[in-house]
């Protein structure tokens, strides 16, 4: 039957914007820089060859739960994958949060702020996307409605979370950041899967 879980298409939709945060963080700057600064572009290597295993990780939690959206899935299969999904990205976002704290200032004005600011903000993403796969955990799958109510509630602060919270990603992204982030070719193929539709009103 037709549109039984359309609560999973707004989980879906919400999801989809979710996406867009790491690729802030995934060199999608297209300008280039001739002007040489060797430790900027070793930072920027750093941090790319970090980010581009866990932005695969990030897609392929959200392509899990748009294929859930797509399907009429059980509660319990919609609650099995939605947690592994929201574990899956609660632990890339922790990892990219250790990347840029590793990695050290990068050589830039505010440099250190830029990046500790970066850095608390993945880690606040992480703890979001634990905090969803918990309450994802505690979901009553026997009772339909009361798993849509849930679901309904889950979609509406992910919403959230991927229209906030990615400024300090940008602040250290944009500039001679970006254009050093722009020229590593992992984080061009890291920035690759943009092309998601990101339809939000």
């Amino acid at each position: 039957m037709e549109g039984t879980n359309p609560v999973n298409k707004k989980l879906g939709a919400a999801l989809s914007g979710g996406a867009v945060l790491v690729l802030a963080l995934s060199g999608c700057s297209s300008s280039s820089a001739d002007d040489k600064n060797d430790a900027l572009d070793s930072w920027a290597k750093q941090v790319c060859n970090a980010v581009q295993p866990q932005a695969k990780k990030i897609e392929a939690a959200n392509a899990a739960i748009q294929k859930q959206t797509s399907d009429n899935s059980t509660p319990s299969a919609v609650q099995k994958t939605d947690a592994q999904a929201f574990q899956d990205m609660a632990d890339a976002y922790k990892a990219i949060g250790s990347a840029v704290d590793g990695a050290g200032a990068p050589n830039v004005d505010n440099g250190k702020k830029k990046q500790q600011d970066a850095v608390k903000e993945l880690n606040g993403l992480s703890t979001s996307y634990a905090s969803l796969k918990k309450k994802v955990d505690g979901l009553d799958t026997k009772d339909q409605g009361k798993f849509a109510d849930g679901l309904k509630d889950i979609a509406t602060q992910l919403d959230k979370l991927s229209r906030t919270g990615n400024d300090a990603l940008k602040n250290l992204e944009e500039g001679d950041v970006g254009r050093a982030m722009a020229q590593q070719p992992s984080c061009k193929s890291a920035s690759a899967p943009a092309s998601a539709p990101a339809t939000q009103g």
